[in-house]
This record gives structure tokens, sequence and C-alpha cells, in this order.
């Protein structure tokens, strides 16, 4: 078995050419290769075949293989380009490319805007943001009333559907994100930029929470 995943891993990386991906995206060549190690250890924590499945995904993001939430499901959904329930290596790094802090504003916005948009209509309804206000007070730990939350919700809603036609296209979206940048916070992860550098200890720290499991 090892020997068959060995294999495979190899020929995740010989079929994207690094060169490619890197001018796909905001990383280097040697950025590219450090995060292959990364996808590497990520891809074989639960079942060694070198592709990312649902369930090692949940454990890159919340240490818990059973943990599932509609905003994992999305970007999980989001990553998996091809829509065959897994993320290979070149999906893994485009994907990855948008939360780099030298990626365009207007791509990082785009992609916040297609995690919103659940049912994948080309807008975002009310109970798609009701949806994900919930799950996001859901991580945080954060017990709200129910009235409450509809009033964040209802408050929220009406400023950014300026059309008032009950859906928020992309260019009210990005009016709206426009004018409060803190929406797009977790669109930028900061340690992306010097990835070779801090990759090799961030893959030690991430094998042994997966070995912890």
């Amino acid at each position: 078995m090892g020997c068959i995943s060995s294999k495979r891993s190899k020929q995740v990386l010989s079929n994207e050419d690094p060169t490619l991906l890197a001018a796909q995206t905001p990383f280097t060549v040697s950025e590219v290769e450090a995060l292959y190690e990364l996808y590497k250890k990520l891809s074989n924590s639960i079942i060694a075949d070198g592709l990312i499945n649902k369930e090692e995904f949940q454990l890159a993001l919340f240490k818990d293989q059973n943990h599932r939430n509609i905003f994992s499901d999305k970007i999980f959904y989001l990553f998996d380009a091809k829509h065959n329930g897994v993320i290979e290596f070149g999906e893994f790094v485009r994907a990855l490319g948008v939360f780099h802090p030298n990626t365009p504003l207007d791509d990082k916005i785009s992609f916040a805007f297609r995690i919103y948009d659940l049912r994948q209509t080309g807008f975002i309804e009310r109970e798609e943001l009701k949806e994900m206000v919930v799950a996001i007070l859901h991580e945080s730990d954060l017990l709200l009333s129910e009235d409450f939350i509809e009033n964040i919700v209802d408050k929220t809603f009406s400023e950014a559907n300026a059309k008032g036609d009950g859906k928020i296209d992309p260019h009210e979206w990005k009016e709206f994100v426009s004018k409060y940048p803190s929406v797009l916070k977790n669109m930028t992860l900061p340690y992306l930029r010097e990835i070779a550098l801090t990759f090799p200890s961030f893959v030690v720290r991430m094998e042994s929470a997966i070995q912890n499991n």
C-alpha cells in the first residue's frame, strides 16, 4: 500500500508542472514545492491515496474529520474544481492562492461571494446569508437569541441589497465588502507570503495534530 501511495504522490506532482502552477498563482516554484509537502501530509492523513477527501479536509480545518458545517462544505466544493469528491494537488494550489496576501482584492471578493452563494444561483439570498451567519456564530461558540440573529441578518441584508429586490448580486456584494472590509478578513492568510520558510514547521505541527486524533 505504501509503495502504491508513493507512486500516486509522485504522479500528482508530475501531472501538475510546478512552473505552470507558479505562473497561475501568487506562489513561486519553491513555494509550490513546499505546498506539495503539506498536500502529501493532508492527502494521506486518513486514506493513503494521495488525494484530499472531505474527511481529510475537515481534519485539516478543525482537527476533527467528523466536524461538518455549510461553511466547510462550501469551501471543499470550491477547492474541488472538478467536483469529483476529492481535491487534487493543482486544485489545492490554485484555490489556496486566493488566500495569498498578494492576490488581487477583486479575486478575494469574488471567491467570498461564491462561498455565500450556497445554492449557486449567482445571487446571495437572505436565507443563505442567515445560514452563513448562524454557522459563523456556531464556530465562534456565540449563543445568541433567534430574535437577535434575525436582527443582524435583516440589517446586514437590507444594507447589502441596495436594489431592494431580495437578492444580493455580485456588484452589490462588492460595494458592501468595500464598505466593510472586515467581512473579507478570513480571505487572507498572512503566512502564505513566505510559505517556503514557514511551511516546514507548519507541516510538522499538522502531522502531529493528525497523529493525535
